[in-house]
């Protein structure tokens, strides 16, 4: 019996070292609820390898405390959603969910995390958002410093940035509070490049846009359309365009059953839901597959070729004909959805000269699991960067350590940021 004690007790001794060990891969401090976790996974693997002299009871137990363990890994390898959660609306740092393993250390995109705007009144903007379509205010901060200045590629700048969130998405709001830079253009259309929304699921289109009328927002679209039957992966939705106060276009989404992620038709009394892409007008396919796909890693997730007198009317677009393209993130968040003009043709190029504080200015956040392997691979291939190179902001409260602004081929920014 001594015996059998002196081994239990090295035994657990040694365990006590492997779950350490293993611990320590994962967390630079282990818990002991870690710790204990991975011992009695330990056990439960070494329990089944046992005789059938072993005890039931003792099986059981160990049985138990397998499954009891899998509970108990700490946060930080539960999925980044659920931490998200626990930022509260007073903290000064910017909640960016980082993919656990997707694309871990590559140059490639682990998940979508935010869509970002530059707006002229930051108040005016937050009133919008969160009163009329529900965002709630996660973070707000205020930044100046010459790292920003590489990063964003604007001289003498001092920003203030709010995340706001619906759902379990995020937009991000820059208020450039120097240097102002310029609105919108007046005669802007949803087939010029520079076009980008955010698509906004609804649970109702009836009741919201009721609600957008009786709140007075500046339509886009003549009104909601609904795509046609013949129009297989289309058929059904029903779209809205409409505007912001600093002319950023919005859309309302309604997937019909069957159609869009399943968590679109889990309304729980909510009007509305969360984002389910950013729509970028691109002037070729092939060549943005090549910077999306074939560079950073995005997967094409559906396609569609939609025309016909509700494409027109969604779009504002007399003889609007689209090749539409969409992409997913392995980590998730948003989808980035290509906007093709087959007809018209006329749609004018991104302006040569626009800077992060124009307000037609939009930056996309793309985790990715390498900063440094991703500006290789987009130097070999001749995109055009805004940073001068990777930059290392040193403000925690962005939410990252590195990143970089680059324009993909039709010119729209996105931003790659590094954990």
């Amino acid at each position: 019996m001594k015996n059998d004690t002196k081994m239990g007790r090295r035994g657990d001794a040694e365990l006590f070292e492997i779950a350490t060990s293993i611990a320590r891969s994962l967390d630079s401090k282990p818990t002991n609820t870690c710790l204990l976790g991975l011992i009695a996974i330990y056990r439960s693997i070494r329990s089944l390898c046992l005789p059938v002299s072993v005890p039931p009871r003792r099986r059981i137990a160990l049985l138990f405390l397998f499954t009891l363990s899998i509970f108990l890994i700490p946060a930080k390898h539960l999925p980044t959603d659920a931490r998200a959660a626990t930022r509260t609306a007073n903290s000064s740092r910017v909640p960016f969910l980082f993919a656990a393993k997707a694309n871990e250390g590559s140059g490639k995109v682990q998940q979508v995390a935010a869509v970002g705007m530059t707006v002229s009144d930051m108040d005016a903007s937050i009133a919008f958002y969160s009163k009329i379509l529900s965002f709630e205010k996660v973070s707000d901060v205020e930044l100046a410093g010459e790292s920003l200045e590489r990063l964003q590629g604007v001289f003498g700048l001092r920003i203030r940035v709010v995340r706001l969130k619906l759902g379990t998405e995020f937009i991000e709001l820059t208020e450039y509070l120097a240097p102002k830079g310029r609105p919108v253009p007046v005669d802007s259309r949803s087939n010029d490049r520079w076009f980008q929304h955010i698509a906004i699921i609804t649970s109702d289109m009836d009741k919201a846009y009721a609600w957008l009328r009786q709140n007075k927002v500046e339509h886009a679209s003549s009104g909601p359309q609904r795509l046609p039957e013949w129009n297989k992966n289309a058929a059904g939705i029903k779209a809205f365009y409409f505007k912001d106060p600093d002319k950023h276009a919005l859309e309302i989404l309604q997937f019909p059953e069957g159609k869009g992620d399943a968590k679109w038709h889990h309304a729980n009394g909510k009007l509305f839901l969360g984002i389910d892409h950013t729509a970028i007008v691109v002037d070729n396919t092939e060549a943005s597959l090549g910077f999306y796909r074939d560079v950073l890693g995005l997967r094409i997730a559906g396609t569609s070729e939609n025309y016909g007198t509700e494409q027109e009317h969604l779009n504002n677009v007399f003889g609007a004909r689209l090749r539409i393209t969409s992409l997913r993130a392995a980590g998730g968040g948003p989808g980035i959805e290509f906007l093709e003009y087959l007809a018209p043709r006329d749609g004018r190029p991104f302006p040569v000269d626009e800077k992060a504080n124009d307000l037609l200015h939009w930056q996309t956040t793309l985790v990715i699991g390498s900063v440094d392997l991703a500006a290789k691979n987009l130097k070999e291939n001749k995109y055009l960067f805004v940073s001068p190179g990777v930059v290392e902001p040193g403000f925690p409260q962005l939410g990252f350590s590195k990143g970089l602004l680059v324009r993909d081929p039709d010119g729209h920014v996105m931003a790659l940021v590094e954990n």
